[in-house]
Order: C-alpha cells, then sequence, then structure tokens
C-alpha cells in the first residue's frame, strides 16, 4: 500500500480536522502518499483530489468543520456512480480510503467496499455518538459541552424571569446530546427518543417544582422525541397549563461548531493513527473504536445496524435528580 485517501461524509463535527491532520501526519510516518478528496463522495464522484502534506494539516487541529468540507451525496447511491468513483481512485492510484463520518457514511463505504473489494477504513465523527462499537464518537463531547454552555445561560434568564424553558437538542434517533447536556445543566426532566416520558408526566414534574418555588424551570427535548420537537411539546404544555411562563430555543447547529474539546482532539488523534495502520495491516471494512481506552475494529456492517443503548445508571440518575 502506497496510497491513501481521505474523505469527510456526512454532518460536520468537532474533531474531523484533528482526525484528518491525525491520518495525514501518520501516512508520512509510514513513507504513504495521503490525498484528501473533496466534498465527500460526491468529490469522488467527480474526481476532486488533491496531494495532502504535512503543512496542508498545520493548525487546523483547533478548528471545527472540515478543511475537505463535506456533503450527504444522493449520486452515491446508484451504482453507476459509485463505479465512477472507484475509476478515479484507480485513475489517482489510491490503494486504500479513510472515511470520517457516521451512520450514513459507513453504510456507503460498506456497499462501496464490498462492490469493487476496495480496502476502507472508518473513523466514527458523529455527535449523535450513536454509533456501536466506540464509547465515544468525534465531536460528541464538544456538542455535549456546547449544549450545556447554552443551557446554563438559559437558566439565567429562566431564573429571572421565572419562565420555563423547554431547550431542543440534537439527536434524531438517539437522545444522548439531551441525556448527557440535561443532567449536566440541572434540567428539571428530559425527553429523548429511548424513553416513554409523555406530556402528562412532564407537566406532574414541573408541577412539583412549582410547589418547590423553584424560580426556573428547564426541559431537555432531544428533537426525535416521539411526543415532538421542543415547539410541540412546549405548545401541548401550555394547553394543559396555560398559566406556565413558557419559552422555546432551539440550539441546532451551534451544536456541530466551534474548536473541539481537548477529549476530542485526542481522541480524534488516536482514531487517525489507528486508521492509518489498520489499513497497513490489510484490515478492510471496519471502524475504528476506542472502548474502555484499548483501540478496537467493528465490521461496517455492525456499526451502522445498531444503535448504543443508553446507560441504565444515567436514566436512573436523570430520574433521582428530577424527583
Amino acid at each position: 500500500m502506497k496510497n491513501i485517501a481521505i474523505l469527510t461524509s456526512g454532518g460536520d463535527s468537532p474533531g474531523m480536522n484533528a482526525a484528518i491532520r491525525s491520518v495525514v501526519r501518520a501516512a508520512l510516518f509510514h513513507d504513504l502518499k495521503i490525498h484528501g478528496i473533496l466534498n465527500g463522495y460526491e468529490g469522488m464522484i467527480d474526481g476532486k483530489f488533491i496531494e495532502l502534506n504535512s503543512s496542508s494539516v498545520s493548525n487546523i487541529i483547533q478548528r471545527g468543520g472540515t478543511i475537505l468540507k463535506s456533503s450527504r451525496s444522493q449520486r452515491f447511491l446508484e451504482q453507476s456512480f459509485r463505479k465512477l468513483a472507484f475509476e478515479h481512485l484507480k485513475t489517482n492510484n489510491i490503494d486504500g480510503l479513510i472515511v470520517l463520518g457516521g451512520d450514513g457514511t459507513f453504510k456507503g463505504a460498506a456497499q462501496f467496499s464490498k462492490e469493487f473489494d476496495f480496502p476502507i477504513v472508518g473513523i466514527p465523527c458523529t455527535i449523535d455518538n450513536d454509533l456501536v462499537g466506540t464509547d465515544f464518537c468525534i465531536g460528541y463531547d464538544t456538542a455535549i459541552n456546547t449544549a450545556v454552555d447554552a443551557i446554563d445561560k438559559i437558566r439565567d434568564t429562566a431564573d429571572s424571569h421565572n419562565r420555563l424553558f423547554f431547550v431542543e437538542v440534537m439527536g434524531r434517533d438517539a437522545g444522548l446530546i439531551a441525556l448527557r447536556s440535561g443532567i449536566a445543566g440541572g434540567a428539571e426532566t428530559i425527553l429523548i427518543p429511548e424513553t416513554k416520558m409523555g406530556v402528562n408526566e412532564v407537566i406532574d414534574v414541573l408541577n412539583k417544582d412549582w410547589k418547590r418555588e423553584k424560580s426556573s424551570k428547564i426541559v431537555v427535548v432531544a428533537e426525535g422525541d416521539e411526543e415532538g420537537g421542543a415547539f410541540v411539546v412546549a405548545e401541548k404544555v401550555k394547553q394543559k397549563c396555560p398559566d406556565f411562563d413558557i419559552r422555546v430555543t432551539t440550539l441546532g447547529h451551534i451544536q456541530r461548531g466551534g474548536k473541539p474539546s481537548c477529549m476530542d482532539r485526542v481522541l480524534a488523534s488516536r482514531m487517525g493513527l489507528s486508521a492509518i495502520e489498520t489499513l497497513i495491516t490489510g484490515e478492510r471494512s471496519v471502524m475504528i473504536g476506542i472502548i474502555n481506552q484499548e483501540v478496537k475494529l467493528l465490521p461496517f456492517e455492525k456499526a451502522v445496524k445498531h444503535h448504543m443503548e443508553l446507560n441504565p445508571g444515567l436514566l436512573h440518575l436523570m430520574e433521582v435528580m428530577a424527583s
């Protein structure tokens, strides 16, 4: 193996640049040539390859986003465009590919690797932290710290005006951002897709807080909760409790941006090095994970077909803290 390529795909996450830097530096350390593919799978289809060197990744470890740009490619779902992407890899003499992304990225990588018998290794980058095979995905730690910082600031206003705030965080299919940021932010209750808390239960918790004369109340809502997003839940509560002074804040894409935390920078650096060394040893169609501080490899099929189960201890902690 002499030439490696790297791309970032799907939603960006803080720490992607740190992972790119690690991959490039590790490739050069092992006397490999390294190419970046711009704009994810779209760029692989269009042949947008650039050679990277040590200076290409200087001063990026602290930057959010991705210097290689990212996209969600509908064309890559079609076999004819995947074949075109493969031809571009061969034209550029690429022997192995490293992909940074989440669930959709690895599904595409698994199919592509199988179709063309091409070595691909994945690095999990998703703020939702919803992939089995690693304790933490790159970007999650930064995202929850961003959410907690926002919740703390919202709490100041809620306290000043005796208001109830519903704060919506990202998490279409998984509630890990909501769960940890809600606990750390002292939320009165947390709504996540993995649990079955209804509006009536939320109201019961809030009424207890009113009786205790709490001056501020925060409800953290994952966008994928079965009751709906924060605006929907807030409206349902308002209909049943018209005396509540309710406000809604949606944090949105602010959770994706910003400088990656120390944890995400170190995690990305470890995974980047492991990805290169995994390709060198001949492994393919696997995701790099770190479990209990040890590097583990998981086939793409197992990484994309399951979601991480929530820690029962965290769920119990959420229940106790809301009582």
